[in-house]
């Protein structure tokens, strides 16, 4: 709570809600003091509290809402409800605390009598005072006894409980009066904290306060409305010759079922709408052949994936909206169109629509609203402006234009290309799958002795850990651990573990690759894939739906499914992949010279690595030897510990650090270069990879030691995976506008981090 403390004052004065604090007096007493000043001043105070000590400061005018459960469940209480509920005066009622105590307020009151006994006292005798007065008029004799051994700790906790109604304050009621709140430093500790309710419910008051100012005169549209409603009216389209024109689809959307395109609209100087259930398609391609122009949009992949899906060249594309914004901030986790208009605009455009059901969908129910589309093409256009403005001046137009904004188009025909995948193939070693996990379970049951759910980790932790007394972890109210970490430990301490370790490496292999695929096989026997530009902060690109850039390539299994992906006949499938490109990234930005050594002569880098930290020569490197040095390098590109680094070759503590400092005794530039990102990032809050693309680091400068040192790994980490991220999107561009230009017949499919796969004539 104490760090939240000053969060939350920034937020009030940002409301403009008036904070008051006097050093040496609680907020009771300040609560206290106002109430009276308002009740002098002809107000009538209600206060708002859960704290029963309040209660004292009711009367006729002044009431208390004492809260039980939020604002839902409450008691109102004025003088008539104390004498109701108490049977005492509100002047009393800090007696019966003196009498009483408060546990959380650390009030003692005097031990061993209650609120029933306080109150039974107070009827009596009237006061605290008259009651320690007066104590040998108290009937029951114990009773008498704590109130006579008690009288001093009963005055302490009667002054303790009174509140203070005259505390020296610098400010009249006429502060309090609720106004406006600031919005531009509101929205901006909003997006600080990532308050995403709260910014909604700003809605259109949600103004960033360093942004330029936005100029409403860009919302105005002025051009002409013209609907395309015949293939006759296409010529209409040849005004947009030359023109860089907002460009969207209408129509429903799937990777799996194609694209039903409804309509296509357009807006430049005048806003076009083709609609495709009274216009020829083919009328359409062929116009739109001869019309030389430049689009532009918000995640404009998908309608290019439409135009593609539906025969149509694709046009040059000048600017993506939610592009040039993971451009400018890769940590945020929402580039919709909504997100950014918000963040950028102030201007949330649903509020704009006639019909917001779902007008900002991509693909969503279309509904012909020509007005709609351009209020979002206006929008999208302010947006661009604002954008660009602020790509030239955190100088990221070489990653925008070089790098992202190529690569959508790129990305759009691999979707919508496609990979081909055997569904019979799929069938058969499903079922041989099937087979394998079926005698998996019998051998498991037998080792057991029973027969339980294996998918259960309650049911498996009992059998392992309890029946079969396995060393485990500490057990919770869940049960026991039964993660691959904690199994992998006990693996050869019981035969029924590496065989539980298949069984879950099998029914995932079966579920995720074989059962998780065949529904996404499209009609024309490819799997059209998403790729993502905006999910990851390094700046490699993701897949989805499936994820075929995560098929396990180590296992036997795993290349056996890979076999399911074909090309097509009298084509072949062709793989080109970088070799060590992250670690030939750090030669370069470290600048080590026995790393590019290595690398210029062609060596093994690994055996290398091992030979130097181990001080033996390279032929007399073993294996194991290697792959502990394969371990090392990588682990320090991610700014591996040396807990992380013991874990994962499965040596002491002790032995991993002496290899990490090893290697770097042996890779002096390695070490400086780590050393100076760290620094770097510490100065300025962000990293950078080679091309320029930038990435906040709050983490670095975190109170917490282990945020802190996850911001150092960060900033050792994201310049070579970043740069490493860029060098294969750039490729990818070429790759595609060589094919493109070339060899048309050949297409990019798939792209595997630092590999291309090819379908090639």
């Amino acid at each position: 709570l104490l760090m939240e403390i000053p969060l939350l004052k920034d937020i009030l004065r940002a409301m403009n809600i008036k904070i008051l604090e006097v050093p040496g007096y609680e907020a009771d007493d300040i609560i206290g003091t106002v109430s009276k000043i308002a009740e002098e001043e002809g107000y009538e105070p209600l206060i708002f509290t859960g704290d029963k000590d309040a209660l004292q400061l009711t009367s006729d005018i002044t009431k208390v809402v004492f809260t039980k459960k939020g604002v839902t469940d409450f008691d109102l209480y004025d003088r008539e409800k104390m004498q109701e509920r108490y049977g005492l005066t509100p002047s009393q009622f800090i007696d019966l605390k003196g009498i009483m105590g408060d546990s959380s307020d650390n009030i003692p009151g005097i031990p061993g009598i209650g609120e029933k006994g306080g109150i039974e006292l107070l009827t009596q005798f009237g006061s605290l005072e008259e009651v320690l007065e007066r104590s040998d008029e108290i009937k029951k004799p114990a009773m008498r006894k704590k109130v006579e051994e008690n009288a001093d700790l009963a005055r302490l906790s009667k002054h303790l409980a009174t509140i203070i109604r005259d505390v020296p304050l610098d400010c009249s009621l006429d502060d309090m009066i609720l106004t406006e709140p600031d919005y531009p430093e509101l929205t901006s500790i909003y997006k600080k904290l990532e308050f995403k309710s709260f910014l909604k419910k700003l809605g259109s008051k949600a103004v960033s306060a360093d942004k330029p100012e936005f100029d409403p005169e860009d919302l105005v549209f002025k051009g002409e409305k013209i609907g395309i409603l015949d293939s006759r009216d296409l010529y209409k389209l040849y005004d947009l010759k030359g023109k860089d024109a907002y460009f969207r689809m209408a129509g429903e959307f799937s990777h799996v079922n194609g694209v039903s395109a409804e309509g296509i609209f357009f807006m430049a100087d005048n806003a076009y709408y083709v609609d495709f259930r009274l216009v020829s398609m083919d009328d359409f391609r062929d116009t739109l052949k001869d019309i030389d122009m430049k689009i532009f949009g918000h995640d404009i992949k998908d309608h290019l994936y439409g135009l593609m899906a539906c025969g149509i060249g694709v046009k040059e594309l000048s600017f993506d909206t939610s592009i040039a914004e993971y451009c400018l901030d890769v940590t945020k986790k929402d580039y919709s169109f909504r997100s950014v208009c918000l963040d950028r605009l102030g201007i949330d455009p649903s509020e704009l629509m006639d019909d917001t059901s779902d007008q900002l969908t991509m693909f969503g129910e279309m509904r012909a609203n020509i007005e709609d589309y351009i209020k979002e093409a206006m929008l999208c256009k302010a947006l661009r402006k604002l954008q660009e403005e602020k790509l030239k001046a955190n100088s990221l137009e070489r990653v925008f234009f070089e790098c992202e904004l190529p690569l959508v188009e790129v990305l759009a025909a691999m979707e919508s290309k496609g990979i081909l995948c055997d569904r019979t193939y799929l069938d058969e070693f499903g079922k041989s799958l099937d087979t394998e996990i079926a005698a998996l379970e019998k051998d498991i049951y037998e080792l057991a002795g029973e027969e339980f759910n294996i998918k259960s980790t309650q049911q498996l932790g009992d059998v392992l850990f309890e029946k079969l007394n396995l060393p485990h972890g500490k057990k919770t109210k869940k049960g026991y651990s039964t993660s691959a970490e904690v199994l992998e430990k006990v693996k050869d301490d019981h035969p029924i573990v590496p065989k539980i370790l298949e069984y879950r490496n099998l029914t995932k292999l079966a579920s995720t690759y074989i059962e998780g695929m065949k529904p996404l096989i499209a009609e024309d026997g490819r799997i059209h894939c998403h790729f993502q530009q905006t999910v990851t902060q390094t700046g490699r690109i993701s897949c989805t739906e499936p994820n075929l850039q995560n098929i396990p390539v180590r296992q036997d299994l795993g290349r056996k499914i890979r076999k399911a992906f074909h090309a097509e006949e009298g084509k072949i499938l062709v793989g080109a992949d970088y070799s060590q490109i992250e670690l030939r990234v750090l030669a370069h930005l470290s600048g080590d010279e026995a790393l590019i050594e290595a690398f210029n002569n062609n060596e093994d880098i690994h055996r290398m690595t091992a030979a130097r930290v181990l001080g033996i020569p390279i032929e007399e490197v073993k294996p194991i030897d290697r792959s502990r040095a394969k371990a090392v390098n990588f682990g320090v590109i991610y700014g591996m510990s040396s807990f992380g680094l013991s874990e994962e070759i499965n040596v002491t503590r002790k032995e991993a650090e002496a290899y990490i400092k090893e290697y770097f005794n042996k890779h002096p530039g390695v070490k400086a270069y780590m050393d100076a990102q760290v620094a770097l990032v510490k100065e300025r809050g962000y990293s950078e990879t080679i091309l320029g693309r930038k990435r906040r680091i709050n983490e670095i400068t975190a109170s917490n030691f282990m945020v802190r040192q996850l911001g150092e790994r960060l900033a050792m980490n994201t310049p070579i995976q970043g740069s490493a991220a860029d060098i294969i999107k750039i490729a990818m561009n070429k790759v595609y506008r060589e094919l493109k230009e070339k060899h048309p017949e050949s297409k990019l499919v798939l792209q595997v981090h630092d590999e291309l796969i090819i379908e090639a004539d």
